[in-house]
């Protein structure tokens, strides 16, 4: 009976010992959450902005008389420019106002055979 009591007191100091000799740090727990996001930002975040920055490049340097198209799918050609609208001419003595960031792309002009 004493070998067994004693020998569970001895079990039990060595466990205890294991666990206390190796506490998990605040960094170790953070670490993977971190990690997490990094991956997050450079697959989705960073991608977004660059994508961004280019269309806002894009969209300072339209002039009048270019080609373009809406996120409408309206074509025209930029016959004014404001801070914040371009005036698209869509057709003859049709003129239409839009928000300059819903210009998409420069659209070619198909040729009629």
């Amino acid at each position: 009976m004493y070998w067994l009591l004693l020998s569970s007191l001895a079990h039990a100091q060595t466990a205890g010992a294991a666990a206390a000799q190796r506490p998990q740090s605040m960094l170790e727990g953070l670490l993977p959450v971190a990690l997490m996001f990094f991956v997050f930002y450079i697959v989705a975040i960073r991608p977004k902005q660059r994508q961004l920055k280019e269309h806002q490049g894009f969209i300072g340097a339209l002039k009048k008389g270019d080609q373009v198209m809406t996120t409408g799918g309206i074509l025209g050609e930029v016959a004014g420019l404001t801070e914040q609208f371009i005036t698209l001419q869509i057709a003859d003595n049709v003129k239409i106002k839009v928000i300059r960031t819903q210009i998409t792309k420069l659209a070619k002009e198909e040729k009629k055979s």
